[in-house]
């Protein structure tokens, strides 16, 4: 009884087979004293097995029986037949509930292959699962398995609240712990396409990460092929230790504090990068592709940018694995490259075909010269983990004599100043509350070249988030009142709060986890892409700049993107799109970004407009 259901089941059979074959064995020797009453000849031992069997499953058949030996012989045999078949429902109607329920709690083994995993439950994964079942759009179906030591049900509501739809992706949510190796076994890791394993917002994050991981890579039953793991770590300290984990796997682990750090302290010296890079991370729009182009072999970098009408060349990629992000105009392209492109999607990346590039040369206002960098000031306002790399990364970008102020809690001080050994910048501290109106405009916060608005990881989301929403207003309010033209940039903790945010007209915002989202996102579909980020998000080699449109072409007059490309080229250049600044502040406009566009399209620009290009600092 204790082995379960089907243990109790097989019991019962053979209690009922027991009896069966002993009913039909006295019958069948009792000649024709135990025959039913009119019977010339007594029942052999088949028959009287199946007259036994017939009335072990129904008592009614007994009704009809005569002769009182044959009666009494049947009657025995019904009575076991009723404890029988009544304790074999009973066994049943329990062995049904607990499957019900276990199935309820998420326990069954997911069957599913080529499916993407998710282990670990956080905020973060209201962003992962829509951008996972937009990337599936242009698939037959798809599945992503979750398994979290949450309870299924409210799982599975959780994400009908806040996903909605999910179009053709279905989503199995399953109870269990990710760093229980046994456990892991329920959401099929072996036959998975990718793995993305999420820390917990509370507790030690990093040692969850490498339990998990752990657990997957040395996993007894695990596959012989390597697995796709993308995670992200918070201490670079740790990051070590889960390459090491994972050396056997294609495991790409994002350094959050460190990527969300250079990507504010480029936003912070260009208004609108926040929203390149969201564009270039999101599947909404166009995504990195990468492809290898027998047509363009043997021609230049500058021939391949001109070879796509809806695709825009990026940058290529060695035989060797080396992401090259626009390399010298001159690179010839080799059989074995691929080339990396920004498209609508993967079949959508097709050579145009064109003989004759369509350039305006008379709108070319293309120049190799460079502006002499002026020394910045700029103020961090409030702090965090990522604050120090914030400042390291700005002093390499800023001119020598600029100046960066840190006002933030008084018990931040030691920590701001432990990174006063800089080689282009002076750093200062201020202890103040970084709410206070007063505070703010003693600073003379004005005469700022950048604003920088952190958030508090001590504090709630939502409480960090509130406060910062209380900065930024006083910010708006002394920039309008003072006619200073000082940018803001604000770290963001919560998606939903950018609404509220956007009443302030900052000039950027970074969604510290939703950035990180998206990048892992993109990692889970293409883990080529990993190289190409950190490139990107890099102080060294190319980077992604908004530089006036008057550098490149003659504003006020119709323009294509051909001739963007032809005149960001003979500068050294890679062009990827504009923005239009009229825009800025209209969401559903993508605040007047454009990456990507129709290159044979005609726009008018402003004199105020960007072009997106990638370049050398």
């Amino acid at each position: 009884m204790s082995k379960g259901t089907v243990a109790l089941i097989i019991g019962l059979s053979v209690v009922s087979l027991i009896l069966i074959v002993f009913a039909a064995t006295v019958v069948s020797l009792g000649g024709l004293a135990l025959a039913p009453s009119g019977s010339t000849d007594p029942l052999n031992f088949i028959e009287a097995f199946w007259a036994s069997l017939m009335r072990t499953l129904d008592p009614g058949t007994m009704g009809g029986d005569e002769g009182w030996g044959f009666r009494l012989v049947m009657f025995m045999v019904t009575l076991g037949g009723v404890f029988i078949i009544s304790t074999l429902i009973g066994v049943l109607t329990a062995g049904v509930d607990a499957k019900l329920e276990a199935l309820r709690k998420g326990r069954s083994r997911v069957l599913e292959s080529n499916h993407t995993v998710i282990l670990g439950w956080s905020p973060q994964i209201f962003t992962i699962i829509p951008e996972i079942i937009k990337a599936n759009e242009n698939q037959k179906s798809g599945v992503i398995a979750i398994l979290s030591d949450l309870d299924k049900v409210d799982m599975e509501e959780e994400i009908r609240s806040r996903v909605g739809d999910t179009g053709k992706t279905r989503i199995i949510c399953r109870s269990g712990s990710p760093n229980d190796p046994g456990e892991l076994e329920m959401i099929n890791p072996h036959d998975a396409r990718s793995l993305i394993i999420l820390p917990p917002e509370t507790g030690n994050a990093d040692s969850s990460v490498i339990k998990t991981t752990l657990a997957l890579t040395n996993h007894p039953q695990r596959r012989p092929e390597p697995y796709h793991i993308v995670t992200q770590i918070r201490s670079p300290a740790n990051m070590d230790v889960i390459r090491m984990i994972g050396s056997k796997d294609a495991l790409h682990a994002v350094m959050t504090g460190d990527i969300i750090a250079r990507v504010t302290a480029q936003t912070t010296r260009q208004s609108g990068l926040s929203v390149v890079y969201t564009e270039l991370l999101d599947f909404g729009g166009d995504e990195i592709y990468f492809k290898n182009e027998p047509g363009l072999t043997g021609k230049t970098y500058r021939e391949a940018l001109n070879g796509y009408e809806d695709s825009m060349v990026m940058g290529l990629q060695r035989e060797s694995g080396r992401i090259m992000l626009n390399p010298p105009m001159d690179t010839r392209l080799e059989a074995t490259d691929r080339i990396i492109v920004i498209s609508e999607d993967d079949d959508t990346v097709v050579l145009s075909g064109l003989t004759a590039v369509p350039v305006q040369s008379d709108l070319l206002r293309s120049s190799s010269a460079r502006q002499i960098p002026k020394p910045e000031r700029c103020i961090i306002i409030g702090w965090n983990k990522a604050g120090a790399i914030i400042v390291r990364e700005l002093d390499n970008y800023v001119a020598p004599g600029s100046i960066i102020a840190v006002v933030a809690a008084p018990s931040y001080e030691q920590e701001v100043l432990k990174n006063a050994n800089l080689k282009n910048q002076s750093l200062h501290f201020s202890g103040c509350d970084t709410t206070d109106r007063a505070t703010l405009e003693a600073l003379g916060v004005v005469s700022e070249d950048h604003v920088i608005v952190l958030a508090d990881h001590a504090l709630d989301p939502q409480e960090s988030d509130a406060r910062t929403l209380i900065t930024l207003l006083h910010l708006r309010d002394m920039a309008d009142k003072s006619a200073a033209c000082f940018s803001i940039v604000s770290e963001m903790l919560d998606l939903r709060n950018r609404e509220l945010a956007e009443a302030t007209n900052v000039d950027d915002f970074i969604v510290s986890d939703h950035l990180i989202s998206l990048m892992m996102s993109q990692l889970s579909e293409n883990g080529d892409l990993y190289n190409v980020f950190m490139d990107l998000f890099s102080s060294e080699g190319s980077e992604i700049y908004l530089k006036p449109v008057v550098d490149y072409v003659e504003p006020g007059r119709p323009v294509n993107f051909y001739t963007v490309l032809e005149a960001a080229s003979q500068r050294g250049e890679t062009a990827l799109g504009y923005r239009i600044v009229r825009e800025m502040h209209d969401a559903e406009k993508s605040y007047g970004v454009r990456t990507n566009p129709e290159k044979s399209a005609m726009v008018t620009f402003a004199p105020e407009d960007k072009i997106i290009v990638l370049a050398e600092s």
